[in-house]
């Protein structure tokens, strides 16, 4: 059962009394920058593209992917700033999405103490799930590379439901495939807009993880019910 300290901060009489009687079965995790620490891994494979073609700037080259023009993982970023500065060629443009493709995947590790507690969390009886914005075969890549992919019995990209967080639509099909409905879930994410807010939308129990929050320019509207900075804090709220 989820400790009395989530009655306290439950705006609802209600959803109070709801969340008292109602044992959790499942914790939803999103990924980046949850799980480990993907700006990072950008921002890598960003100073290797400029190295490799000797001009430019890696913190110019990342603000392009921050436009969300073409969206944040499309190389077209890559080629608009390869034409701004004078230097692109087909050759060039595909030697750079190599490079930066395979540089953002080998930076990948988890934060620290992600996967003992994934694994406590598993011997704790609790489904686990991760939704995340980023495409699948995107997802699973980065999931094995951090050695995650086998504590999560469901993995939700956004290109299989067509909606980006915070519309609920990847997280309600997470339920479904958890077997879980909304108050009996727990869900986990470092964007206050994106995550909280969708989990919140659907009357969720939402834990922000703070430790990973690289939402540079976003504004941080509303609140979790609790905050974590260290991601065993989860076990601390879903034990008792």
């Amino acid at each position: 059962m989820l400790r009395g300290e989530i009655v306290c901060q439950a705006q609802a009489k209600n959803k109070k009394e709801m969340r008292t009687q109602i044992k959790p079965k499942a914790v939803i995790f999103d990924m980046d920058n949850t799980l480990f620490d993907f700006v990072e891994a950008k921002m890598r494979s960003c100073k290797a593209v400029i190295d490799y073609i000797g001009k430019g700037d890696d913190k110019e080259l990342l603000s392009y992917f921050l436009r969300w023009r073409h969206g944040f993982e499309s190389h077209e970023n890559i080629a608009d700033y390869m034409r701004d500065i004078g230097v692109y060629s087909e050759q060039t443009f595909k030697e750079c999405c190599r490079i930066y493709d395979d540089v953002k995947l080998s930076t990948i590790k988890p934060y620290p103490h992600v996967r003992e507690t994934l694994a406590r969390l598993r011997e704790m009886g609790l489904r686990l799930a991760v939704v995340t914005d980023a495409l699948n075969g995107h997802a699973v890549s980065r999931l094995r590379k951090a050695g995650l992919i086998d504590f999560f019995d469901v993995v939700i990209s956004a290109d299989m439901t067509g909606k980006r967080k915070p519309e609920p639509d990847s997280i309600k099909l997470a339920l479904r495939k958890l077997n879980a409905r909304p108050e009996e879930a727990v869900l986990v994410g470092d964007s206050i807009n994106r995550d909280i807010k969708a989990g919140k939308r659907l009357g969720m129990v939402t834990v922000y993880a703070a430790y990973g929050d690289r939402n540079f320019f976003e504004d941080k509207i509303g609140e979790a019910d609790f905050t974590i900075n260290d991601i065993r804090e989860v076990l601390g709220i879903l034990s008792g």
